[in-house]
């Protein structure tokens, strides 16, 4: 854990980089999935993930949280004015739930594989596996890594003397406690509470529907795979080797089909061999909702938060996880991803279980005393988050449905149309 009394050590905490990931789906002027193909082929930082018409940010590195937002909000842009100056101009989605499905003809397999890792042959596999209707659930990835001066600074009080095998055992621990503490960031950023009736049964188009979910991605609908994961964090070698048994036993084809919230990663492909011999580079927080509110897809104070929560995880011992909590925390990632979050539980290893709302609560407490004496913006985010679960017309699910709830399809295009609107403004 990070030596936080040490002068030279808490003076860079809050430094850090971010490296951020964002799907969205094109769209028509009427509203349905665009079935053009991929406007940005030479653009190294435009992407697509599993469908053609499912685009993909993948902003440069950047030193700071505002910087990584700013990354985010340029390609956006980029995107935006290309859709407006297509012959047939089409629109960024702004939900992190897809509109209206015709059929699986509206969701075509993206044909090359510019997104590394990604084959035509892999999407196919994932399309028999998981359906085609799931893959058009979109959000946003963050990446995250604490600043070289940082981790210099705490390597000098560490009681090793192998660099990368002390900076693999930062990030694991880190992966660790998020397994214990990441689901506030689900319960946090949760936006997707509605859906188009057509997801479930065709002939229910244009009917909106309300399931009790405020993230339909990060709930028991969304990404998972069809068992329940438990990885041994003692180092790197035992960590990539509990999530090869699950390659060699044949349930996942690779280490990219494990949809897990939290990823242990070195840069380049997603490879164990890699990540054994280079060691890790980052690590990357899978449950981010697309907030329509914000025109990069984002708010900045959540993307602070995050920093926040790494930093105090880090700060604190190291946590060693039974078979029992690491079960049990899957189980509370998906109930985080509620809509009422009074009514769900959270079950900590202690065996203690309380609803969502008062153990975040307590965890928003915890941060509050960590960064007593940082300055005030530090305080402004975590009342910013506080106040979500103090008040439930806060969180952006319940805005949601309040606003989109009457008509989700029809609503929801018109504000794909009137962000691109904003957004050309000030290109």
């Amino acid at each position: 854990m990070f030596h936080i009394n040490d002068d030279s050590v808490r003076s860079h905490l809050l430094k850090g980089n971010f490296g951020l990931e964002k799907e969205s789906l094109r769209v028509t002027a009427e509203g349905s999935f665009a079935l053009t193909m991929h406007p940005f082929p030479d653009n190294k930082n435009i992407v697509y993930d599993f469908c053609e018409n499912q685009t993909e940010i993948n902003t440069d590195i950047a030193a700071s949280a505002e910087e990584a937002e700013r990354h985010l909000l340029f390609y956006t842009s980029q995107i935006q004015k290309k859709l407006a100056e297509m012959d047939e101009p089409e629109y960024l989605w702004p939900f992190s739930n897809p509109p209206y499905i015709q059929n699986e003809r509206d969701i075509p397999i993206a044909c090359d594989a510019k997104k590394v890792g990604y084959s035509k042959s892999y999407r196919e596999y994932l399309a028999d596996r998981y359906g085609r209707y799931k893959m058009s659930l979109s959000g946003i990835h963050v990446n995250f890594s604490f600043s070289d001066a940082l981790l210099q600074a705490d390597y000098a009080m560490s009681e090793t003397d192998d660099f990368k095998e002390y900076k693999n055992k930062v990030y694991l621990d880190l992966a660790a406690g998020l397994v214990i503490y990441g689901w506030i960031v689900t319960a946090l950023t949760a936006a997707s509470p509605l859906l188009d009736g057509s997801y479930f049964e065709r002939d229910k188009k244009g009917i909106t529907v309300f399931n009790g979910l405020a993230s339909t991605r990060c709930s028991e609908l969304g990404y998972w795979n069809y068992f329940v994961p438990v990885f041994d964090y003692s180092n790197i070698h035992t960590y990539a080797a509990s999530i090869r048994q699950y390659v060699d036993a044949g349930l996942i084809v690779s280490p990219t089909e494990l949809y897990y919230p939290v990823r242990i990663k070195s840069y380049g492909k997603n490879d164990l061999d890699r990540l054994e011999a280079k060691g890790v580079s980052h690590i990357e927080l899978r449950t981010v909702d697309l907030n329509p509110y914000e025109l990069s897809g984002i708010h900045l104070n959540d993307l602070k938060f995050m920093q926040l929560l790494f930093v105090w995880i880090a700060s604190n011992p190291e946590k060693n996880l039974s078979l029992r909590d690491q079960v049990q925390a899957v189980q509370n990632f998906k109930n985080a991803a509620h809509y009422d979050l009074k009514t769900v539980k959270i079950v900590v290893p202690s065996g203690q279980s309380r609803s969502v709302v008062k153990t975040g609560l307590d965890i928003i407490e915890k941060l509050k005393q960590f960064y007593c004496d940082f300055p005030d913006d530090v305080k402004e985010i975590l009342a910013f988050e506080e106040e979500k679960l103090l008040i439930p017309e806060k969180r952006y699910a319940w805005m949601i449905r309040e606003q989109f709830g009457d008509d989700f399809a029809g609503k929801g295009l018109e504000l794909a149309r009137n962000l691109q609107e904003k957004i050309l403004r000030n290109v």
